[in-house]
């Protein structure tokens, strides 16, 4: 995004603590309308204590949180929509029925909700299911029916607690599209995941956070970078050790020709990529700089956590 958007969910300095444990230490961070944002961090590390603070289920000890533009309102709470990690649906009731009663409960008039209900059943390739009980509905299948009420009301903000879980490739192409189309739409999102993968193509910012601090804030691909090592992947044929300013040369396991050349501190990647160009006897398919993933970067940090 070029400009910003309204601020969606606003907290500054929060801390939360359970007796005298603190389980959330001064966090300050923004989410914007139109955005994904990913909430990273292991388990217990207070992640969820983040988001009932957000939800308005507690109160921070310290510092205040706005969500849309204001202190968290029941009015205001119609313009959230949630997905918890543990599910939340009626398993003995239809699938229909069920979503009618919780459109309503977010404010909905009967017709709206069944429609708008109809509508995401359809489009999850679920319609055949909406008379169905829950309980007889597959795992995947009771995953895509929580995001659909998650979103039948049209909120504003919705927050999806590890939204992947339980779903197969091609479900969570669905779910992802699900979540790309209603931040295009001008809606934030906010992701608590353990999916690495899926933070770094479909989230444009981030919060990690570790025993209730923050490790790390602001867009992916910054962070990424940051994290960058001094070094270049390539792909191709040729004696990468002998090529002027490469320190060593490890082999990239991942089953294709590729090296990973660490470079001398004075070399730039400008002058190994014209070394290459300039031999006969070298040739690459791929050149890229060596960027760690999110996942590496993510235990990078908690070991370092961990040592401290």
């Amino acid at each position: 995004m070029t400009m910003r958007a309204s601020v969606a969910v606003a907290a500054a300095h929060i801390s939360k603590s359970y007796g005298g444990f603190r389980a959330v230490d001064d966090l300050t961070f923004e989410i914007y309308g139109g955005e994904i944002f990913a909430l990273l961090g292991p388990n217990g590390s207070g992640k969820t204590t983040t988001i009932r603070m957000i939800l308005d289920i507690l109160k921070p000890d310290m510092g205040a949180i706005e969500v849309l533009g204001a202190p968290l309102t029941d009015a205001t709470k119609n313009r959230i929509g949630y997905l918890p990690e543990e599910r939340g649906l009626y398993r003995n009731v239809p699938v229909l029925e069920m979503m009618v009663y919780l459109g309503q409960l977010k404010g909905m008039n009967t017709p709206s909700a069944r429609r708008r209900s109809l509508q995401l059943l359809e489009h999850l390739q679920l319609a055949e299911f909406a008379k169905k009980k829950v309980s007889d509905l597959s795992k995947g299948m009771q995953q895509k029916v929580q995001f659909a009420v998650t979103v039948l009301h049209d909120p504003d903000l919705i927050i999806v607690d590890e939204p992947f879980s339980g779903l197969d490739p091609l479900n969570t192409l669905v779910i992802k599209d699900l979540l790309l189309g209603f931040q295009q739409k001008g809606g934030a999102v906010v992701m608590s995941t353990h999916q690495m993968q899926q933070v770094e193509e479909i989230a444009e910012r981030l919060l990690m956070i570790s025993r209730g601090q923050q490790k790390l804030y602001g867009p992916v691909n910054e962070i990424r970078s940051q994290y960058a090592k001094h070094a270049i992947i390539v792909e191709g044929d040729g004696n990468w050790s002998q090529l002027p300013g490469v320190e060593r040369v490890e082999a990239h396991e991942n089953g294709r020709r590729e090296a990973l050349l660490y470079l001398k501190p004075e070399a730039t990647t400008d002058s190994v990529l014209a070394a290459i160009a300039q031999s006969q006897a070298m040739s690459i398919q791929r050149f890229e700089l060596a960027v760690p993933s999110l996942n590496e970067i993510f235990i990078q940090v908690e070991e370092g956590q961990a040592n401290e």
